[in-house]
């Protein structure tokens, strides 16, 4: 990431710019992040989220549509990002941005509420106001915001540098103020389980949600769809009303219908008949256990019959409301969800019979639990109420997900892994019953006496990991209990024969067989050696290399026919998949764990890289990362020299690198004598300092004097050893000059073909691989680990320690008693 000083390069003299570099989506996040440090300490990040917003909006419509004929959003003229850049240094400039920008803007496309440009209690007033938004202005003016020439527009870029915007502010906003944004790893879980993706979908297919935030959740559902479909969204805050209209024009989807007013007092998408309008899917994030949701409601009397069937949910807790309101908004065969607090699961009275009715109409398709603190605002768990009308009448059990363990901790916030994610649409979509973790219950269960429509998760799913129980026998009399040994049978799977090689089963205690106990074969030193070096454990290893390797040549060739234009996400979500499909089945190794390795490398290296082949192709283009008088320091973006060098010039390296070590090995010598003849009293004692000329100047003072022949020895020693340090140093620079030469003349002569091999083999799939066999040795080492733990658990018995105890107090009390002490 780029500090946000380093935006202010843009305003250096042009020659003092290095060469523009290729388009890279984290310099575009952190270039937007820095346009806030304008605005940050006259507002709170709830504030100038609004205005850095804004701008994005204004720059991006102005690139894509400004002078375009019957483009989906109109810049009238006059209005759009060039004009504003004029504005520029003017003392009027926050009063023009409102009246000649925002003003015809707003009114062009129905957006009501921008943030006021001429507010002096945020912005400052006077010359304070005209700098801080000229800077702004200029922030936006980077080339890599430049959206007029995205060829990677398709994979929405842009949408997901807004994304990132929207996660960072709510992160600043503070406790009380992040609702307008829905985590967008629990947005694409809902977008993927509400079976958008598999179901065939026109235009006229319908999207909705009534607490519709900044337009995120929405957002993510349209993605999952095979192609557009109609969005609808009611947002009660003014502002954030706002921005969901912008939100859907980044996004690419200008036609959704945005209403803002309070959905439960007052819903606006009505059929002709002042009835609800009805929905394909619905989804909604709303406020959690909202207090005021009664406002202007007659929940008796509803004239949309929202509570007709069901029951009035208590006056001070809105959460049934929106749930009722949700269930009331979808078609005869309408699917969706909703995050609410855990408490609806479990809350007795009025609630627990409204939750009785809406199970017993078979609404419910399912409940996933979600680990605590991944939303902006509060820290309590949720949970997803999945929704399907569709198959309600058929409906005999609930499929329950307690994924509460399965996260990331993010600052203050935990956050779902990509893996999390992946592994609760998998086994949801799917209905895989997993031990502590998924389980379709029968209504039966849920609707017995014990349970009575409580739909608590830990009541059906035991998630619990079992305790780590001492075995006091063990401790006893010794011995490693055969329970905690068959506990690792998944290795033992693996590694049949293994297990009798590490243990004596039926073990050997003084000569007498003990049943349900073993003793370890080797010494416990040498049990990740014995591990390792095992048969079974390398032939694991090569299979595991063969299963890798066979994925390497299938996406190998996929990734070196990556074109310009090519969509990024389209690739990761190609490789990814397969290595999940790749690893499904297979023994020790967890296909998750390995998925999350690869997607953790694509967000740190791939996604960059790609994007910047998406822009200009297979070019392997040097930039100017630092300029002097004296030199020039070369890099390269998509191939780093290290990796040049060693396809090309490993020869020359490992020249460089062979002196290397011998100046280190003579360094360490003139430091063993700068040791051992330091000090007060050492030969050294007289120089001031140690160094070459103190030296030689010494050498001069006892030129001749029998009695100093040891201190000559050594000083000519250390002469010699710091010649021969300045040879090598004076050798290595040259050698590494005309290295770096060499490779910056090569780097002008890679073909295609060399440049596809170096990103592709050399640096992407050297990764990919090494991360995979680490995740092995991490498997091993875990067995190994274990095996020690339990060896030294149980390595010294009772009667060993009494016995111990006993010498020693034996031993203390013939001490004292030397001393004159009588030990009693």
């Amino acid at each position: 990431m780029i500090s946000s000083r380093s935006l202010f390069s843009l305003f250096l003299p042009l020659s003092d710019i290095p060469p523009k570099m290729p388009l890279k989506k984290s310099q575009l996040y952190s270039s937007l992040w820095a346009s806030c440090d304008q605005l940050r300490g006259g507002m709170d990040a709830s504030q100038y989220k609004d205005y850095v917003l804004v701008m994005l909006f204004i720059k991006y419509i102005s690139d894509k549509f400004a002078g375009v004929p019957y483009a989906p959003i109109t810049v009238p003229v006059g209005a759009s990002f060039k004009d504003m850049v004029a504005l520029k240094g003017k003392p009027t400039i926050g009063d023009d941005i409102n009246k000649k920008i925002l003003g015809p803007i707003g009114t062009a496309n129905k957006i009501s509420d921008f943030p006021d440009f001429n507010d002096v209690n945020k912005l400052g007033s006077g010359a304070d106001m005209v700098s801080r938004l000229s800077n702004l202005i200029a922030i936006f003016e980077k080339n890599e915001l430049d959206f007029s020439q995205n060829r990677a527009e398709g994979d929405d870029i842009l949408g997901d540098a807004y994304e990132y915007l929207m996660r960072h502010f709510a992160t600043e906003s503070g406790k009380s103020k992040g609702q307008f944004y829905t985590p967008a790893e629990v947005s694409r879980v809902i977008a993927k389980i509400i079976g958008i993706d598999t179901t065939r979908v026109t235009a006229e297919t319908s999207a909705y949600d009534p607490a519709g935030g900044s337009g995120s959740l929405l957002l993510k559902v349209a993605d999952q769809a095979e192609r557009s479909i109609s969005l609808y969204l009611q947002e009660m805050d003014v502002a954030t009303a706002s921005l969901a209209r912008m939100n859907m024009i980044l996004h690419n989807n200008p036609t959704a219908v945005i209403k803002q007013g309070n959905t439960l007092a007052n819903p606006l998408f009505l059929d002709g008949n002042n009835t609800l309008k009805t929905f394909d899917y619905v989804v909604a994030n709303p406020p959690f256990s909202y207090k005021s949701w009664s406002n202007g409601v007659d929940p008796v009397h509803d004239i949309h019959r929202r509570f007709q069937d069901f029951g009035v949910p208590p006056a001070k807790n809105g959460d049934y409301a929106f749930l009722l309101h949700i269930i009331r908004s979808l078609k005869s065969k309408g699917k969706g969800a909703c995050i609410l607090p855990h408490g609806v699961l479990f809350r007795g009275n009025s609630e627990a019979e409204i939750r009785k009715s809406i199970i017993q109409k078979g609404y419910i398709k399912g409940i996933i639990g979600l680990p605590p603190n991944l939303f902006y605002g509060t820290g309590i768990p949720a949970c997803i109420i999945v929704l399907d009308k569709e198959n309600a009448p058929n409906r005999d059990g609930l499929f329950m997900i307690d994924a509460s363990k399965g996260f990331l901790k993010d600052g203050n916030k935990n956050r779902l892994r990509e893996q999390d994610i992946h592994k609760i649409v998998d086994v949801f979509n799917k209905q895989i019953e997993l031990p502590k973790f998924s389980r379709l219950v029968p209504l039966s269960e849920i609707s017995d006496t014990k349970n009575d429509y409580n739909l608590n998760i830990p009541r059906y799913i035991d998630s619990q990991e079992p305790e780590d129980i001492q075995d006091i026998e063990a401790h006893l009399l010794g011995g490693i209990p055969n329970a905690d040994i068959d506990a690792l049978s998944e290795y033992w799977d693996v590694y049949p024969s293994m297990r009798n090689g590490l243990f004596a089963m039926e073990g050997r205690f003084v000569n007498r067989p003990r049943k349900g106990y073993s003793i370890l074969n080797i010494p416990k030193e040498e049990i990740k050696k014995t591990i390792f070096s095992h048969p079974e454990f390398t032939a694991f290893s090569l299979e595991m290399d063969s299963v890798f390797n066979n994925w390497k040549t299938r996406n190998v060739k996929l990734l070196k026919e990556i074109t310009s234009g090519v969509k990024p996400k389209k690739i990761i979500q190609t490789i990814s998949e397969d290595i999940l499909e790749t690893y499904t089945g297979r023994k020790l190794l967890n296909k998750y764990d390995l998925y999350q390795h690869l997607m953790n490398y694509w967000n740190e290296v791939m996604q960059d890289d790609i994007y910047i082949i998406s822009a200009d192709g297979w070019k392997a283009e040097l930039i100017a990362l630092k300029q002097t008088k004296k030199e020039t320091t070369w890099g390269c973006d998509l191939i780093p020299k290290s990796q040049v060098i060693n396809r090309f010039f490993k020869t020359e390296k490992d020249a460089i690198e062979k002196l290397e070590a011998e100046k280190e090995s003579i360094s360490a010598q003139i430091t063993e004598l700068e040791e051992e003849h330091g000090g007060e009293e050492g030969l050294f004692s007289v120089l001031d300092k140690v160094n070459k000329a103190n030296i030689q100047k010494r050498l001069k003072e006892i030129k001749g004097d029998k009695e100093a022949k040891e201190e000559c020895t050594v000083l000519n020693a250390y002469i010699g050893f710091s010649e021969k340090e300045s040879s090598l140093n004076t050798r290595i620079k040259e050698l590494s000059v005309d290295l770096e030469q060499r490779v910056i003349a090569r780097y002008k002569t890679l073909t295609t073909d060399e440049i596809k091999t170096l990103v592709v083999d050399d640096k992407w799939m050297a990764t990919i691989e090494s991360l995979v066999r680490t995740e092995m040795e991490r498997i091993s080492q875990r067995l190994a680990q274990r095996i020690k733990e339990l060896a030294e658990r149980y390595e010294t018995p009772l009667s060993v320690q009494t016995k111990e105890l006993a010498d020693l107090e034996a031993k203390v009390a013939a001490h004292l008693q030397k001393m004159g002490f009588t030990w009693n």
